[in-house]
């Protein structure tokens, strides 16, 4: 009834919009997604642009906030990763992959994904380009791009105030300072404090979480060098720290078979032999963790030259980005105290572009150029058990006398990976267009890309930081020589997949995306694309898998077991084919935007969790992406707006044998033993149909006040949120809406507006699965699933000063 009502609602509207004509007229969106500024109806790719006003209005904070406006994107943060998904296209959880969809910040590449959590602040707009973006983006943008433009240093002085409070506990300050310094010279400065209480109370604490702390100063100079040559420099520091997670437990199950055991009932015993409190296995914003926590400090600077030398213009993009994260977790998401697990990452990129730009309006625009880059990758993680591990207790319960010897040494232990990767790349670009006719254009363009990619894993256990334990100490207990190695690797750490290890690589290539595009004009009103592309995502090396990748390799247990982990894995490939058209309606007074795509990839990254702790890197096979999008706005009247977008997403996958099977499925695959083939199935993240409706109305009061009103309501379809595509996993179909009314002076020198978020107080989670050692501690009988929970129904007020 929902998506009925979603769907009558946009059809109206676009309907009204076509029939109406008055003398109302909306202002030109202006993007740069082809790198040079253009009207969004010029522009043949499908693109959803949302600007400051917005974003300030709607209290987005981060890219996580502009999911609820701009269908078939979104972005989840997860225990361990950022995914961001376009057209239901995503990375999956390992810190050796590139992105599937590319982030940009004031065109510098943002390649990890950690990025994506960075708090955004003074942004002049957000471009999210859907489909592969394989010239001018380029870089592993295979099925799409996120570029982030901030605002620039003003010719004249400004400066504002915006304070933001909510009932939930959050505070948010930012303050903006922007103007000319000298003749010639402009800088601006945006700085932001945020702070947040969290919404899920922790039983064990009895704090509210997940508890946010943020910071940003951001510096802007931009200078006039002489009549033909501009400089922009910025450079920025953030730091972005969180403690606690918003994640429940919930969902209890077992198999139907003799002596068969929930999860919770084998959780909650453990629990309570240590004085826990119990885990209700209910979505009810509560949940039992020990501390988690997450602390982060990312330094940009970004040099960019503009020389203009007649009809062409010459850019330099430089660009330095490292960032540091730390994060402690308690990954067995239970207040028992069985294993924790940490993680630090550091890296450090630079990156150089040089452009050539035509200008607009000759027989043939052109753009092309080149663009280098290097990185550096240092991860470290650690898995292991604290000294009053539960795990001792539950042992050491075990009338096996081997499992009891292993209960008196495991506290205190851990193992512990590093990874380390240095990549360099180099790329050429090219993209013309050939004005055959005053409404006819022929676009053609290519990138070719070389990249080298060196790496090494090293996977290893200690005991109270000392490598290696030897045998004797084990044999010594049990009299006898049974033990040849260490009792870590052959009775602890072996149970949970986990192999010592130590591997390297070295990995060439390379990659030519071509891409062919047709656009006519209709007429005045009408422009119509179809657009040929092809995508391309490098291969590289599995950061988080737990074994080596040969099963010949046996340094798990006493005999070996046969585990297979994961090591270098292939490129990934897209071939896009999309139709759109950008029309003028109502005599200027609304627009409408369509697109209709069919994507075909090969080789698809995925991350597989391993049924335990870890996590291997396999290429899936093929998939089918195919849809249609629409976005579209009114100008009602002089005072009211209406906005709307909506997408229909059809994935299939056409080739996926090695899928990891969801508890209680037998395995059908008939080439990978274990393993489920799930040809033909959707993909997590695909809701099949999305659609966002908002209306602005504004007035002036007594010819001294403005006062506005806003509602957003946005739609999202039922979506499985496993990757293991557990029907049991499924967020069914819901609808957020949310409200802003706000008064400002006739001046526009304050303002102050009350905010409302999922005022129907929709209980969403936008990533989860199984619960880590549920099929451990239940010796594969029960299981449970996890979820992060986003948050319920708030009120906030905000206020604006503008000096």
């Amino acid at each position: 009834m929902q998506k009925s009502i979603a769907k009558l609602t946009l059809a109206l509207a676009i309907s009204s919009a076509t029939a109406a004509a008055n003398a109302f007229t909306l202002d030109e969106i202006v993007v740069t997604a082809q790198k040079r500024p253009q009207s969004l109806q010029d522009v043949p790719v499908s693109v959803a642009a949302v600007d400051a006003e917005k974003m300030s209005d709607a209290g987005i904070v981060d890219l996580q906030g502009l999911s609820e406006f701009v269908p078939n994107f979104s972005i989840n943060e997860t225990g361990i990763s950022t995914t961001i998904t376009v057209r239901g296209i995503s990375s999956g959880i390992n810190s050796g992959f590139e992105q599937s969809v590319g982030m940009y910040n004031d065109g510098i590449f943002y390649g990890r994904d950690q990025l994506a959590r960075l708090p955004m602040l003074d942004m002049e707009r957000v471009e999210i380009l859907r489909g592969p973006q394989g010239i001018l983006f380029g870089k592993n943008s295979i099925a799409g791009a996120v570029s982030q433009i901030t605002a620039k240093p003003t010719d004249y002085l400004e400066a504002s105030i915006t304070a933001l409070g909510s009932g939930d506990g959050e505070q948010d300050l930012r303050g903006v300072l922007s103007g000319p310094l000298v003749d010639g010279l402009r800088g601006r400065i945006a700085v932001l404090d945020r702070s947040a209480d969290g919404y899920i109370l922790n039983t064990i604490t009895g704090e509210d979480e997940q508890q946010e702390n943020e910071q940003v100063i951001r510096a802007s100079l931009q200078w006039d060098l002489n009549d033909v040559t501009t400089v922009n420099l910025k450079t920025s520091q953030s730091t972005f720290d969180s403690l606690g997670r918003n994640l429940e437990v919930f969902g209890d199950a077992k198999l139907e078979v003799p002596g068969a055991v929930t999860h919770l009932t084998v959780l909650n015993g453990i629990q309570a032999s240590v004085g826990q409190p119990t885990v209700e296995g209910k979505l009810n914003y509560s949940g039992s963790m020990n501390g988690s926590i997450s602390d982060n400090e990312v330094n940009n600077t970004t040099l960019m030259v503009d020389w203009q030398l007649d009809d062409l213009t010459i850019t330099s993009v430089t660009g330095f980005v490292d960032y540091e994260f730390d994060e402690f977790c308690d990954c067995d998401f239970t207040g028992a105290k069985i294993f924790s697990a940490s993680r630090n990452e550091k890296y450090s990129q630079f990156s150089q572009e040089l452009r050539f730009t035509s200008e607009l309006g000759n027989t043939v625009d052109y753009i092309g150029g080149l663009f280098m880059q290097t990185t550096d990758l240092d991860y470290r993680d650690a898995i292991g058990f604290p000294v009053d591990s539960i795990m001792k207790v539950i042992l050491s319960a075990s009338p096996d006398q081997q499992t009891q010897s292993i209960a008196n040494l495991i506290n205190g232990s851990f193992t512990s990976r590093e990874f380390d990767q240095e990549g360099d790349l180099w790329a050429l670009f090219a993209q013309a267009t050939w004005n055959i006719a005053d409404n006819f254009r022929l676009t053609a363009g290519g990138r070719y890309t070389s990249e080298y990619k060196e790496a090494s894993r090293i996977q290893k256990h200690t005991k109270n930081g000392y490598a290696d334990p030897v045998a004797a100490l084990i044999n010594a207990q049990l009299g006898a020589n049974i033990y040849t190695g260490d009792i870590l690797t052959a009775g602890l750490y072996g149970g949970f997949k986990i192999e010592p290890h130590e591997i390297d690589g070295k990995l060439n290539d390379s990659s030519f995306t071509p891409l062919i595009s047709l656009q006519w004009d209709a007429d005045d009103q009408t422009m119509l694309y179809a657009t040929w592309t092809r995508g391309y995502k490098s291969g590289g090396f599995d950061s988080r898998s737990n074994a080596h990748p040969d099963p010949n390799v046996k340094n798990a247990q006493i005999g070996g077991q046969d585990f297979e982990g994961a090591w270098m894995f292939d490129s990934e490939e897209a071939t896009n084919i999309e139709f759109g058209s950008k029309m003028v309606l109502a005599d200027g007074a609304a627009e409408l935007n369509l697109a209709l795509y069919l994507t075909n990839y090969k080789d698809l990254q995925v991350s597989q969790f391993d049924g335990v702790l870890g996590f291997n890197v396999t290429n899936a096979g093929e998939a089918s992406v195919q849809g249609i999008e629409a976005d579209g706005r009114w100008a009602v009247s002089d005072n009211v707006m209406l906005t709307g977008s909506a997408a229909y997403l059809d994935f299939n996958y056409d080739k996926f044998p090695n899928s990891q099977c969801y508890f209680g499925q037998i395995t059908n695959s008939a080439s990978h033993p274990g393993l489920c083939d799930v040809k033909g199935q959707r993909k997590e993240y695909t809701p099949e149909f999305q659609a966002n409706i908002g209306i602005v109305w504004s007035d002036q009061i007594a010819d001294r006040f403005y006062l506005d009103a806003s509602m957003d309501i946005a739609f999202m379809d039922e979506y499985i949120y496993a990757s293991n595509l557990d029907p049991k996993a499924l967020q069914e179909a819901y609808a957020l809406v949310n409200i802003r009314i706000s008064l400002a002076n006739s001046e526009e020198t304050w303002e102050v507006a009350l905010i409302g978020r999922n005022m129907t107080d929709e209980t969403v989670i936008n990533f989860g699965g199984n619960t880590p050692l549920a099929a451990t501690l239940t010796q594969g009988s029960g299981n449970s699933y996890y979820g992060f929970v986003n948050r319920p129904r708030n009120i906030a007020l905000q206020g604006v000063y503008r000096f």
